[in-house]
């Protein structure tokens, strides 16, 4: 019997910053175990250098991604969606394990304000894998 790879993805604004964390982390954390997407309902320009910063002081370097738009697409292929302040603009369908992490938005604060927001994620990405991937450590 094969398992089958659960896919995540991690959805905000503009794609610059919780989300990106978030994917960081997870893809970090599980490896190959889970695939790991991440788009924004209004994609930025690029990712913010502070969660770029953040991130890095974790050991885990974001600053080759780039902001996605959001597709239904990936909202279909996705088993688990995580949105983080997108509202209604995220397509919802059935099937899907949805979650909302309210999670400020680290755009514009420096570095010692995004730590926090970034510790936050770690805790919460560590907790959905246990529950999507329960074997990875």
């Amino acid at each position: 019997m094969t398992e089958r790879i659960p896919t995540v993805l991690f959805v905000c604004v503009h794609n610059a910053g919780r989300s990106q964390m978030a994917a960081g982390y997870l893809r970090a954390l599980a490896g190959d175990r889970v695939d790991v997407l991440s788009a924004g309902s209004e994609p930025g320009d690029r990712i913010n250098p502070v969660a770029v910063a953040a991130m890095a002081e974790e050991g885990i370097d974001i600053a080759g991604s780039t902001p996605k738009v959001l597709t239904t697409e990936a909202v279909q292929e996705s088993d688990v969606v995580i949105t983080m302040g997108c509202g209604d603009t995220c397509p919802v369908f059935p099937g899907k394990r949805y979650e909302d992490w309210e999670l400020d938005d680290p755009a514009g604060r420096p570095l010692e304000e995004v730590r926090p927001i970034r510790d936050e994620i770690k805790r919460r990405v560590q907790t959905l894998l246990a529950q999507v991937a329960p074997f990875v450590q």
